[in-house]
């Protein structure tokens, strides 16, 4: 249990009073993997990520990190802890420029600023580059490297990420996964929603398929892209083929 980054036991929690969108939810993500969340749309995966990150009410259940109750925390406090996240739209200040955007990732630790955006420079070179223009004015796929740019600035010991390729050519959405997997290969715990399921699969460790609230299976990205059953319920509308 020891190398456990977040685990997840038994979620039900939802928006509004009485209506549940994940009912018995669990997932585990170990230290150095990358974990993909699939299934239909309205499954439940986004609601996951976000009750991990305090922003849903959770009814019952338990969120752990690295063995330390976190449950319902809010966000503030999640980060100060090492959790990082990443939402589809509206994560990048676009008023602000690439370099205030990375700074606003450590406003809690000012001081971090120089060795962060160091480490950060070395994953997204172009980051740097481009630090001084302002960030409403860069493509989709320039938007979401910043935006993973400034969660990584935290330090965090995972991070979660909402559909990364949202929204985003083909070609952009293969740079967003090869950036996704650059960061995995760093060292950050990963765990992310992806509309792609195929694409998501060929690039996880491992996998949960969410169905209406639950996870429904689970297993290695390449187990789960190679089972017949989820090509049929699942990969064969919910990914390019």
């Amino acid at each position: 249990m020891n190398d456990v980054v977040v685990e997840a036991k038994n979620l039900v929690a939802g928006y509004l009073p009485g209506v549940n969108i994940l009912n018995d939810c669990s997932l585990v993500a170990r230290q150095g993997e990358l974990i993909g969340i699939i299934g239909p749309n309205g499954a439940g995966k986004s609601t996951l990520l976000k009750a991990i990150f305090g922003q849903v009410n959770i009814r019952s259940g338990q969120v752990f990190l690295q063995g330390e109750e976190i449950t319902g925390l809010k966000a503030n406090k999640l980060v100060s802890k090492g959790v990082a996240f990443v939402p589809q739209t509206n994560n990048v200040f676009p008023s602000l420029t690439i370099e205030e955007n990375l700074e606003m990732g450590v406003f809690q630790n000012p001081k971090t600023f120089k060795e962060r955006f160091e480490f950060v420079g070395e994953l997204f070179p172009d980051l740097v580059k481009r630090r001084a223009q302002r960030a409403g004015s860069l493509s989709g796929g320039e938007r979401q490297m910043v935006a993973m740019g400034r969660a990584l600035m935290v330090n965090p010991s995972v991070l979660l990420l909402d559909e990364p390729s949202a929204g985003l050519s083909p070609v952009r959405q293969d740079e967003a996964f090869l950036r996704v997997k650059e960061v995995n290969q760093a060292g950050v715990t990963v765990i992310m929603v992806e509309q792609n399921a195929r694409r998501c699969l060929q690039i996880c460790d491992r996998a949960y398929v969410l169905d209406q609230g639950k996870d429904a299976h689970t297993g290695t990205g390449r187990d789960l892209l190679n089972d017949p059953k989820m090509i049929e319920l699942y990969l064969g509308n919910l990914a390019d083929l």
